[in-house]
């Protein structure tokens, strides 16, 4: 395995591992071999016993001491190496949540001799020695973006090896395979064959089903990892930003009875019973000679493009042939989304009036829902028609589901490889070119586990984790 070979990789690192800004408590982690002995300088514990001599998986409570005067009154936890998050002796401040408290504690340890680790330098340490690959690594990142309980779920079962394991057993099936053709290459004059070109053909058949089916999963897996996107298009002032800004349950999204005040894009992630979904509010489509809010009109066709699901929002108050028009226009763009008509200020009409309106474009809308934006009336009718739309399978524990477009793209170029490899086996090619494809699929395999990296991949994929982690 080609891990890291980062020259700092001795260096004793320190970083505020808890959110920006003031809180209760904050964090402040090291890792490195001597990171208790330097905290020792400075840390008085209050049974008067050095940290580095305490047991691992202890919290012990002192006072950190700058020069003569006491700074914060802390919890250390001691981690002994392997038996740690990076593989390496660590040491985890727990201090009050002042600023200055945690800018002066770090002053502290930079001073005693640890440097401010680069993002992600504590998962990639952890990488480095092995107690992650590469594809649980990034997991990492994903377990705390995770943002609903199916994107927790799938982080989680990656960061567990699931996704590492099933790549894994592809590859071993492959490199057998490979050493054996490698192995007729050696005796290619006495024209011999170790390597059952049959149980070969069924072997790659297998590995091309199943790079296949995680390929696939991708299309969920981005779903779940940025949520459904849900664009919310209509006439101006329909109530479209009203709407977006209820369910957001902030005031996201500019609201006046002035046309076109939306000449933009305006997009947020909200959860709705465990599932993810990314609203974007678009400008509102009318015929107009203003350039800048034809421009937001094309960009909302564009959005409608992008989307899985379609909110259309229909002013009820002004829902005449007009609308019908407008349907000639926008349901052509509808095929192959989930549209939901949503007939807004159904509150503004009579009784009688709203009965003339029941049947308005019940030809062409799937799920027709009449609502009040402004009133808040039948909202959850919405998010559960949005849920039901989804179309989110249920997801186990077991399950595994590509999230990350670099996997993707391994896996792409793995599936190019195999099938040249079924392709040569059906022609019959040469043993060198068999082999050389086969290895070309266990690479790119390779990639996604870490099996096969390079600095500069590895500096790419940690460089956006935050620091501190």
């Amino acid at each position: 395995m080609n891990r890291d070979t980062n020259p700092s990789i001795n260096d004793i690192i320190c970083a505020i591992s808890t959110p920006p800004g003031m809180g209760a408590i904050a964090v402040v982690r090291l890792s490195g071999e001597g990171c208790i002995a330097l905290v020792d300088t400075f840390f008085e514990s209050s049974t008067n016993k050095s940290l580095a001599h305490q047991k691992p998986y202890t919290v012990h409570f002192g006072k950190i001491m700058e020069k003569d005067t006491v700074l914060d009154e802390v919890l250390a936890t001691v981690f002994h190496a392997p038996h740690s998050f990076t593989g390496e002796e660590s040491i985890e401040i727990a201090c009050h949540g002042s600023v200055y408290i945690q800018q002066k504690l770090m002053e502290l340890l930079i001073e005693a001799g640890a440097r401010m680790a680069e993002a992600g330098e504590f998962t990639r340490r952890a990488f480095t020695h092995g107690k992650f690959d590469l594809s649980q690594a990034e997991a990492v990142a994903d377990l705390i973006a995770s943002t609903s309980a199916t994107s927790h779920r799938v982080s989680l079962n990656q960061m567990r090896g699931g996704f590492t394991n099933k790549i894994a057993q592809l590859r071993d099936k492959l490199l057998q395979f490979a050493s054996l053709i490698e192995l007729e290459l050696d005796f290619s004059e006495e024209d011999v064959e170790f390597a059952n070109r049959e149980t070969l053909m069924e072997l790659t058949t297998h590995v091309q089903t199943e790079i296949e089916r995680l390929a696939q999963s991708f299309s969920l897996g981005n779903v779940i990892k940025h949520g459904i996107p849900v664009a919310i298009i209509g006439e101006t002032n329909a109530g479209k930003s009203t709407l977006l800004n209820l369910l957001l349950a902030e005031e996201k999204a500019i609201v006046s009875d002035i046309h076109g005040t939306t000449r933009d894009v305006i997009e947020d992630v909200i959860n709705i019973q465990g599932i993810s979904f990314r609203f974007i509010d678009t400008a509102g489509i009318r015929h107009t000679s203003d350039t800048i809010e034809m421009m937001g009109i094309k960009r909302t066709y564009q959005k409608i493009e992008q989307a899985s699901i379609v909110l259309w929002v229909i002013d009820l108050t002004t829902a005449d042939e007009k609308v019908k028009e407008l349907a000639k226009t926008i349901v052509p763009k509808l095929k192959d989304k989930h549209s939901i008509f949503l007939f807004n200020k159904a509150d503004l009409l009579s009784p009688e009036e709203l009965l003339n309106k029941k049947n308005l474009l019940d030809d062409i809308a799937t799920d027709r829902l009449f609502i009040s934006a402004k009133r808040q009336e039948s909202i959850q009718t919405l998010q559960t028609l949005l849920v039901k739309a989804a179309h989110i399978p249920s997801i186990g524990e077991a399950d595994v589901i590509v999230t990350n477009v670099r996997h993707y793209q391994a896996l792409t170029k793995a599936l190019t490889a195999i099938i040249r490899v079924r392709e040569g086996l059906d022609i019959g090619i040469s043993h060198d070119f068999l082999a050389q494809d086969i290895r070309e699929c266990m690479f790119h395999l390779g990639e996604i586990s870490g099996h096969i990296s390079t600095d500069e991949i590895l500096g790419n994929i940690f460089s956006k984790f935050c620091i501190g982690k």
